[in-house]
């Protein structure tokens, strides 16, 4: 046993310090990255777009989602829980959009790899990204997995994940993957420090692998732990390639799922004939959960088995209607923090941002990148 001194941050744990600008408004903000893979054999196409992914959870990561984000420019990782044919039929009768911002995703049995050599094989090269998921990416089988298959699959883009230290980020990628995705833990749906005492703040894993990573010209995906705009424009400030969402995503028509219709007495009451009656508000919800959660396991799995614990809550988000609404709002909160930080492309982030500590603890000011 031992024990690290040193702190490790969350995204609450620190502000971005403004800085002397040359940028006149937000629409000067150039968002869009463009990115080429490290390991990806394919015929020469790079990724370009806005780096921000929604989470291969249910009621995030769907293909009416995916449709909605890559017209927007941004990315999507597809749930699990779509059968071949569904995937097939997704991926072949697709544009260049979809093969361009959406990703396959899987995870390492012998079955995932059967079904994933199935949809491959038929999607006639129209499958471009891989999502390899797992809860723990510390486990030998996991990179073995991605040794097999980049080996198989040199033509596609592997993302990988999750792990949360640099040293298993080099691994992954040494292995194959292109793509690391950081984070254990930090999700809004997430019990998994609760219930095994495991993980990593994440800020502080973001600017480690993202170091880790970029030294051998690989890439990270923060995933999880933003909360809002300003959590996603801490994690592309600290190293962040791509940022994955689920919560701030969760809610919306092209995520599905039922909407709930809840009723709240306001606390206020109005004239009613010689009476008075309280005033009740209507408010709508949406269910979402973790993807570790007994929610997520009774649906796909038909329950938890006997040696698992649930390491995910389910609760109800507000329902949200159409997501472009959202994805503005989210966009132009980063386009702030670039010209606060001086940034004229996103790209350029990292290396305009200083961060400063907050809190009683925290009384220094350091660099990020």
């Amino acid at each position: 046993m031992r024990i690290e001194d040193d702190y490790k941050l969350d995204y609450t744990d620190v502000l971005i310090r403004p800085k002397r600008s040359t940028l006149g408004s937000r629409k000067d903000v150039e968002l869009e990255r463009e990115f080429r893979f490290r390991n990806y054999r394919g015929n020469g196409e790079h990724y370009r777009g806005i780096p921000i992914m929604a989470s291969n959870m249910d009621g995030v990561g769907t293909f009416a989602m995916a449709d909605a984000l890559a017209r927007l420019g941004l990315f999507t990782c597809l749930v699990k829980s779509y059968d071949a044919d569904e995937l097939i039929g997704f991926f072949a009768a697709g544009d260049s959009a979809r093969r361009e911002n959406v990703a396959y995703s899987t995870g390492i049995t012998e079955q995932d790899y059967a079904k994933f050599g199935d949809v491959y094989a038929r999607t006639g090269g129209q499958l471009k990204y891989v999502c390899v998921d797992v809860a723990n990416g510390y486990s030998e089988r996991f990179s073995e997995f991605i040794k097999q298959l980049r080996e198989a699959c040199p033509e596609v883009v592997i993302i990988a994940g999750n792990v949360v230290t640099g040293e298993m980020t080099e691994e992954l990628i040494l292995s194959g993957a292109d793509i690391v995705k950081v984070g254990i833990g930090p999700g809004s749906v997430c019990t998994t420090r609760i219930q095994t005492g495991v993980g990593f703040p994440q800020l502080s894993a973001v600017i480690e692998c993202a170091d880790s990573a970029h030294g051998l010209g690989g890439h990270i995906i923060a995933d999880g732990g933003c909360t809002c705009a300003g959590d996603v424009a801490k994690a592309f400030a600290a190293g962040a390639d791509f940022v994955m969402l689920g919560g701030l995503l969760a809610g919306h028509d092209e995520g599905g799922g039922d909407i709930i219709t809840r009723h709240f007495k306001t606390g206020e009451v109005r004239p009613l004939g010689d009476a008075w009656e309280d005033v009740v508000e209507e408010r709508k919800y949406v269910n979402f959960y973790g993807m570790s959660s007994k929610a997520a396991n009774e649906k796909h799995f038909g329950g938890l088995k006997e040696y698992r614990s649930s390491e995910g809550r389910e609760i109800q988000v507000p329902y949200r209607g159409r997501i472009d609404d959202t994805i503005q709002d989210l966009l132009g909160g980063i386009r702030s923090t670039c010209t606060y930080a001086g940034a004229k492309k996103l790209k350029w982030l990292s290396k305009c941002t200083t961060f400063v500590k907050t809190g009683e603890q925290f009384n220094k000011v350091f660099d990020g990148h």
